[in-house]
This record gives C-alpha cells, structure tokens and sequence, in this order.
C-alpha cells in the first residue's frame, strides 16, 4: 500500500461523489443552524487526523509496522494507515454520532451517564467493523498488542477519545468554547502534518 502513498495516479471518481456527500452532510447541518453537530462533526475528525499522523511516526520510528495499516485499493493513500475513503466518513462519522445522543444530557443508560455510555457503545461498534475487516485482510494489524483478541487498546486509544471529544464539543455551554477547542485540534494536526510529514518527511 506504501507504493501508492500520495501517489495521484491512483485517483479513481468515486472521491467526487462520496465528497459531495460530505458537503450536503454538512450543508444540511448548517442550513438548520446545527453548529453544534457541525463542530462535533469536524472535531472528531481532527481526532482521527491525529491518530493516523501518530500511527504514521510509529511506522518511521520502528521501521517495522505502523499499528494498522490498508492495503486494498484506494483512490488516495495519504498516511499508512489512511484512505482517502476512511478520511471521508471520519469527516461525518461525528455528526453521525451526537445525532444518536439523547438530548437531556443528565440522562442515565444502564446507571452509568448517557454520553459515556455511546462513546463506550460507538466504540465497541467501530472496533467490531474493524475486526471484520482484519479477518477480511483489508485491515493488517501486526502489533501483537493491536490486534484480535487484544482490542481493548483499539477501542481506548482507537476510537474512545474520538467520541469522547465529540460530546465534549457538543455540550459545551459556549461557543467560543466549542470554536478554540475546534481550532486546538486542527491547529495541533496541521502543525504536526507540516513538521513531520513536509518538514521531516517521516509520514
């Protein structure tokens, strides 16, 4: 998969509409005034952002493996373990998510706080896909300590902190709030993307 790394020879239409999608995703947010699924939505990509450029430095600094990596056919690999394809749904995965968050932020589900409780439940939900898609060698995992049936790494460190952030910048009281927290993250991602990856050229 490496070979195609930011190769844009392999760019094949279907980023067209799958990218379109992502705009009447967002549109639809915005057109209702939703800014609060709008910034949990661009949040938790920039949580996925950020793992994948960590996954990147683990791939360099070891020179063995990066934690996961795809080696099926992609329109555009832009980090070793990140599609073109798996960026596009990380970009509304968390719009998706708080949209499945009860609105009394004080409810409880099974005892336990009802936002603690979906991120837990979203992230065991992710991993299971990523299981199957291990068993189908469309997901390579070749760290010992990353991989069936030790998952629980995958769902704290894969996935948790992704949902955690989303509801964290979705119940935020204020908006200047939810924006530099926002801005933190995309700010901390680009930052790392252009030392490591433009500067360093370890991704």
């Amino acid at each position: 998969m490496l070979v195609h790394l930011r190769d844009p020879a392999s760019f094949q239409w279907h980023v067209i509409p799958l990218f379109a999608l992502i705009v009447y995703v967002y549109a639809c947010e915005v057109e209702r005034r939703n800014w609060n699924q709008v910034l949990a939505g661009v949040a938790l990509f920039g949580m996925d952002w950020f793992n994948e450029i960590a996954n990147g430095l683990v791939l360099h600094f070891t020179g063995r493996a990066a934690l996961w990596t795809t080696p099926g056919h992609s329109a555009y690999v832009i980090l070793a373990g990140w599609t073109i394809e798996i960026a596009f749904m990380f970009a509304i995965a968390g719009v998706v998510f708080v949209k499945t968050l009860p609105a009394d932020r004080r409810l409880r589900l099974l005892g336990l706080p009802n936002r603690w409780v979906c991120a837990l439940g979203w992230s065991v939900f992710c991993v299971f896909i990523e299981v199957l898609l291990n068993k189908a060698d469309a997901l390579i995992w070749s760290w010992s300590f990353w991989n069936w049936p030790n998952v629980w790494l995958i769902i704290a460190f894969g996935y948790l902190h992704f949902f955690v952030v989303a509801f964290l910048v979705h119940d935020m009281a204020l908006m200047r709030n939810k924006l530099l927290t926002v801005a933190a993250i995309l700010g901390v991602d680009a930052a790392a993307t252009l030392v490591f990856g433009v500067g360093l050229r370890w991704l």
